[in-house]
């Protein structure tokens, strides 16, 4: 699916709005409500939407310790990665997992309750078949730069020239 400019206001917009109303999302691209529409059904039903939702602030909540950890597997087969994957899928605590190149086989992002519940899933894994072979804990003391919400039409548009 080819991308226009309105197209891509209208993701930048949603990406950072999405309760904008049909009409003020018209106006700020400078199209009529119906036209504006379609392009977001489009959007949608292409799969570039994925859907709308809200963002919780878990803080306000509940207290939650946030600890990075990097594990490397005894193992590199698809057996273990599988198995390992299977595991961290299923551990509600568990806020992110990106699998990386470059020493370690991934990156874990744990909202714990505790420093004392953390390490009590650590020793869980240890004690299960996840094949972990070590791992690094890293404390979060402050967040310097939270993730990204949304993003401009530039980062969307394709790159005409090397940066």
């Amino acid at each position: 699916m080819k991308l226009d400019r309105y197209d891509l206001k209208i993701l930048s917009i949603l990406s950072r709005d999405g309760r904008i109303t049909k009409s003020r999302l018209a106006e700020s691209i400078n199209l009529s409500v119906s036209p504006c529409w379609e392009r977001v059904r489009r959007l949608e039903q292409a799969g570039i939407i994925e859907g709308y939702s809200a963002r919780i602030n878990p803080r306000v909540l509940v207290h939650r310790t946030p600890v990075w950890m990097q594990v490397e597997l005894k193992q590199h087969n698809a057996e273990s990665f599988q198995r390992f994957e299977a595991l961290v899928q299923s551990t509600d605590a568990v806020a992110e997992c990106v699998a990386v190149g470059g020493g370690v086989d991934y990156l874990i992002k744990i909202e714990a309750e505790s420093i004392d519940a953390y390490q009590r899933l650590i020793d869980n894994w240890l004690t299960s078949d996840a094949d972990i072979e070590r791992y690094f804990t890293y404390i979060v003391t402050k967040t310097v730069k939270a993730p990204r919400q949304g993003f401009d039409v530039e980062d969307l548009a394709p790159r005409t020239e090397a940066p």
